[in-house]
């Protein structure tokens, strides 16, 4: 009786290891897998994942400032600016900040907002 109720919990495991696993792909368009699983291209990878970071960091400071600087206007003028520049000749900013690479700013003057889009 033993050897029976061995037999049938070590079949139960052998089985139950034997299944399939499936994965799941859980990257999305904010949290990309750059690494391409070879050591060999891993500088590679490491430089490209890098360079995508700082490019999202620069567009996310670009427009953090300058919404910022929209609400200072508005806060002080009782309006929206025309256009950025606007921002610039009122002293809210130095001067105009440049969009990442293959970016351009955006501004609606109805609503007040700034954003760094792709081209």
């Amino acid at each position: 009786m033993k050897k029976v109720f061995l037999l049938l919990v070590l079949g139960g495991l052998a089985l139950a290891g034997c299944s399939k696993k499936e994965t799941k792909s859980t990257s999305s368009a904010t949290n990309e897998n750059y690494s391409s699983g070879n050591p060999v291209t891993a500088p590679v990878d490491y430089l490209g994942a890098l360079a995508k970071a700082k490019k999202n960091s620069e567009k996310t400071i670009d427009a953090v400032a300058l919404n910022q600087a929209v609400q200072q206007f508005n806060v002080a003028e009782g309006h929206y600016p025309k256009d950025l520049n606007e921002l610039v000749t009122e002293k809210y900013l130095p001067k105009l900040p440049e969009a990442p690479y293959g970016m351009k700013i955006v501004y609606d003057a109805n609503t007040g907002t700034v954003k760094v889009v792709p081209k």
